[in-house]
């Protein structure tokens, strides 16, 4: 199983909201075990710069995930949000 994490930030002309609406396109995509977007708690002290909204997915295989990544749905979305965005940082490994 290959896990699929994505950190956003909110850029500053635009809302959390507004990512998370358009990070949800993404729910539609066939290819996830498990597909889910959640606006980050921020409750880590530590952490100055802390994303705003986390995209979680889990895939069967590294061909499950590209196929996600190849859907007409995953290029519109990322139209939509690159420019609502200010941050995204993503990893991806393999579930022991």
């Amino acid at each position: 199983m290959i896990r699929h994490i994505v950190f956003f930030s909110a850029g500053a002309d635009h809302s959390v909201e507004e990512v998370r609406e358009g990070l949800m396109m993404l729910a539609s995509i066939p290819h996830a075990n498990h597909f889910e977007v959640g606006r980050n708690f921020q409750s880590d002290a530590i952490s100055q710069d802390a994303p705003d909204v986390v995209v979680y997915a889990e895939f069967a295989d590294e061909a499950a995930l590209a196929a996600f990544k190849a859907h007409p749905t995953y290029a519109a979305c990322t139209a939509r949000v690159r420019p609502m965005r200010e941050m995204r940082i993503a990893a991806d490994f393999k579930a022991s």
